[in-house]
């Protein structure tokens, strides 16, 4: 009978062979008729830990795009400073006088010592505002890193030598030190004393430096799996046909890419809010004045002496996100590729 090969450009004539399901997403169906990403779904499914993982990162997610909502609701905002407000909410020194941060049926976290801002909602719009920056890095640092590393992969000779390079330097580059000491001489430069720094453009500053050191890693394990892809059978043929190094990128190399893709995305993530928030830590990047997962915790690391409630709350909750996500990423890697569950 005749059966295409995988990504081949021409029927080949097989005696009674049949197609054997693969780990990759363009691989051909099973001798069930099941496709790769079913197969991959049913695997998913059965990972409980994976499971528990996606609902909790799904409720971050729409925790962070209903927070208005929920603000709106709750009848309070992250920005009034209520325990300056109202008497009978912070003590002389600024710290709130009912037990465990202030915590009331009006305060469902508390209030914030010194400003007296509601926690709750706090939190929420700083879930928002860190998931955003988080999300929106990822996504640039995969269309790089796709881009970058599939052409090196594909081209070789002296860009993929030049872009290892690259690579390399910039692996071994002290982001975190380069982004503390630029960033002040950025501000100056872009802000005139006088004028305080506009949040859209701190947070524009952050995607762009953290995307520009973010790309590297998943540029290399691409420009690696295509070095191998590249001599493969399928794509030798595809050139013998005349296919044109784009639609040999697009169509023959790519689809065997997804996998590795996807699972560099979901490890990304959480790796980026962690960053985003040990920047606000240290001072740099979203001031107090912004919601923000690390500005609650720098904040929070001020006077966890005396009131542990303001640093409790934010730690907690990334903790329990960027578990869940770590753990999530692993179980899609699992389901996508078998092979590498140990």
């Amino acid at each position: 009978m005749t059966i295409p090969t995988p990504h081949a450009a021409a029927p080949v004539e097989v005696e009674d062979a049949k197609p054997k399901p693969t780990t990759g997403p363009s691989a051909v169906k099973g001798g069930d008729g099941r496709s790769p990403g079913k197969m991959a779904w049913l695997r998913f499914k059965r990972d409980r830990t994976g499971v528990i993982s996606a609902y909790v990162v799904i409720f971050f997610f729409v925790i962070a795009v209903c927070a208005p909502l929920i603000a709106k609701l709750y009848g309070k905002d992250p920005y009034t400073t209520y325990g300056q407000d109202q008497e009978g909410l912070l003590n002389d020194f600024g710290f709130p006088i009912k037990p465990n941060g202030g915590i009331s049926s009006d305060f469902w976290f508390g209030i914030e010592p010194q400003l007296g801002r509601d926690l709750f909602t706090f939190l929420l719009y700083g879930i928002r505002n860190s998931l955003f920056i988080a999300g929106v890095t990822t996504l640039l640092v995969t269309f790089l890193g796709i881009a970058i590393g599939v052409t090196a992969g594909y081209l070789g000779g002296k860009t993929d030598y030049f872009i290892g390079r690259v690579i390399d330097i910039l692996l071994a580059f002290p982001s975190t030190l380069f982004f503390i000491a630029f960033w002040p001489v950025l501000i100056s430069i872009l802000v005139s004393p006088e004028e305080s720094t506009p949040i859209w453009l701190t947070v524009t500053s952050l995607i762009l430096v953290m995307t520009a050191f973010g790309w590297a890693s998943i540029a290399r394990l691409l420009r690696g799996e295509v070095l191998a892809l590249r001599e493969r059978e399928f794509v030798e043929a595809a050139k013998v046909t005349g296919a044109s190094p784009a639609r040999i990128i697009f169509k023959e190399l790519l689809p065997n890419l997804w996998t590795p893709i996807l699972i560099q995305a979901t490890l990304a993530l959480p790796m980026f809010v962690t960053a985003e928030a040990g920047l606000a830590f240290l001072g740099v990047g979203l001031t107090a004045k912004t919601p923000d997962w690390g500005v609650m915790l720098q904040r929070g690391a001020d006077v966890y002496q005396d009131d542990i409630t303001f640093m409790l709350f934010p730690g907690v909750t990334m903790v329990v996100f960027v578990l869940a996500f770590n753990l999530l990423g692993d179980s899609v890697r699992d389901a996508l590729d078998p092979k590498t569950k140990r």
